[in-house]
């Protein structure tokens, strides 16, 4: 291993950017935007698997567990992914699993 490599092994990853207090978390603007305008057709297709005719439960039952299922299948890994970013890039776990900014 070369004098250089070493040396660039031995610099931190973060750039050293301070915390955004106030900015990050949740909820934030966007979480409200997301949950209660954004996915308002899919609130509606939900009741009406449940309310509208012909009914079937089983159908129905079965839809929310494939929408919770994708939508866990996406979540979950980029939750991990944003909490490695937050450590390698940003020194530490991103708001509001870390402590908040300075």
């Amino acid at each position: 291993m070369s004098a250089l490599t070493a040396a660039l092994t031995m610099l931190p990853l973060y750039a050293g950017v301070g915390g955004t207090e106030g900015v990050t978390g949740f909820p934030n603007i966007g979480t409200y935007l997301i949950f209660g305008v954004v996915l308002v057709p899919i609130y509606v297709m939900i009741i009406a698997w449940f309310t509208g005719t012909p009914r079937d439960t089983k159908t129905g039952v079965m839809g929310i567990v494939y929408l919770v299922g994708i939508t866990a299948g996406m979540w979950v890994p980029m939750f991990f992914l944003t909490m490695l970013i937050g450590i390698i890039f940003f020194g530490g776990l991103p708001e509001p699993v870390g402590s908040p900014g300075p």
